[in-house]
Parts: C-alpha cells; structure tokens; sequence
C-alpha cells in the first residue's frame, strides 16, 4: 500500500443539523505551532468551504460558534487555503477511505481533532476509535449547549470559552476550557496561558489540551487576521470583575 497523504474517516450527516459532511486527517504537518500532528478537517462534503462559509452553511460543522466568520466572527483558519485545498484533494478523489490497513499510519501518532470544523459535528465514536490509536490528542468543541452534544467528546477536547464568565460556568461542571481572551484580561485563578504563546512548546509535546484530567485550564489572547471582532465584542466581557 503506497501511504496516502490523507485519509477519509467518515461520509455522512452532520450530528449538528443533518447535512452532509467529511471527516478528513491529513497525515503530515508543517504548522510550527502544532507540530508534525495528524491534522482532522471537518467540512461540507457538498460544497467547498470559502462557499459553505459565505452561504452560512457551515453551521453544519462549526454549530453556532461565535467564531464563524460568516456571523461575523474573527476565525483565525484562512479557509481559503488550506482548508479549501483539502476539500479540492477530496473531490479530486486523493483520499481513500479509512481501512484497518491504514491503523499503521496512525499508531501512535499525536492527533489534532479539528484543525477546522468542531469534532462535535461528527459522531463520537470516530474520536473514540482515533483516541485508541494516538499518542496523545488535542481538540476543542464550542457545541456544549447543542441539543445533540455528546458530552462524552470532552473526554478528548477542551470546551471553548469566549469569556471568564463562560468558562467558570464550565469549571463548575468539572469542564476543562480553553479561553480565548483579550490581551488585557487577567487570567482566572486555575488557568495558565497556552505554552505555545508562553515558551513556545509545540503541542505535539505538550499535550494538555486533551480535555481531561487534574491538568490546569489554558487561556490565549485572541489571534489571527481577524481578532479585532472578537475584541470590538468581548472586550467588556473579559474585564468585568466575577462576583
């Protein structure tokens, strides 16, 4: 078997609103933040995702997440590139679809669930099998209040906060989070800033971002192209005293 570039995991609806969608990891990196992890694109199978986001379509696979550049959001991924070269790698018909005779490009191997889209989108069980074969995974969801939410996902990613406010509700459920947060707002009393920003360790060697454990929350100042949405609308958010 000639080893693919990436591999097709799951072919079917959305757990968000039904529609159609693609899980897709794509098996080598060279994002300097992340490291050489296994990359997890969840998209539209349907239409390309630079159309899915201006058409609003990607409810499908981000939820409702205060990020969607389509409401306005300040997503840091440039849709238009990578993620749209996955999706062209895709119809073009690059990717085979996942067989146990793939297991050895993935034993492990560190994995990244959602480089773009939320793992929430897709049913649990994919996540659950990756799990079994990783070194260590890292994800994130904002679906926490979608009715079909699976909380059983935050066994292997962090609930995205937008505010001190959200995530402290999280901790009271016993929810690691994953803040982003503007540069002026202090972090909360069990949060450190992501190691990446602070000392400059990949992920694929640190690690915490796996949603369990008695391991610290992370917080990041909010980033990308983009950030000065989140920033014109959680500004005040981020520096309201938690009573």
């Amino acid at each position: 078997m000639i080893k693919p570039n990436g591999i097709i995991f799951y072919e079917g609806p959305s757990v968000l609103d039904g529609q159609p969608i693609t899980v897709i990891g794509v098996l080598k990196s060279n994002n300097k933040k992340t490291g050489n992890m296994i990359q997890y694109f969840i998209i539209r199978s349907d239409v390309d995702p630079v159309t899915a986001s201006k058409q609003k379509l990607d409810a499908s696979i981000c939820g409702a997440c205060v990020h969607r550049q389509s409401l306005g959001g300040g997503c840091y991924v440039n849709i238009g590139q990578s993620v749209l070269s996955v999706y062209k790698a895709y119809k073009r018909g690059s990717y085979p679809n996942k067989t146990s005779e793939h297991d050895k490009y993935l034993k492990g191997r560190a994995m990244r669930f959602g480089s773009y889209g939320d793992p929430a989108a897709a049913p649990f069980q994919i996540w659950n099998d990756l799990k079994a074969l990783a070194s260590i995974t890292t994800g994130y969801s904002h679906q926490l209040m979608h009715p079909n939410f699976n909380d059983r996902i935050l066994e292997s990613c962090m609930v995205s906060a937008d505010t001190p406010k959200a995530a402290l509700k999280s901790h009271g459920k016993n929810y690691r989070t994953f803040r982003v947060k503007t540069p002026d707002s202090p972090f909360l009393e069990n949060e450190i800033e992501c190691l990446a920003d602070s000392e400059g360790v990949q992920c694929i060697d640190c690690g915490l971002c796996n949603g369990i454990g008695d391991k610290p929350n992370i917080a990041i100042n909010v980033h990308g192209t983009l950030k000065g949405r989140y920033i014109k609308k959680y500004s005040k958010a981020n520096i309201i005293a938690i009573g």
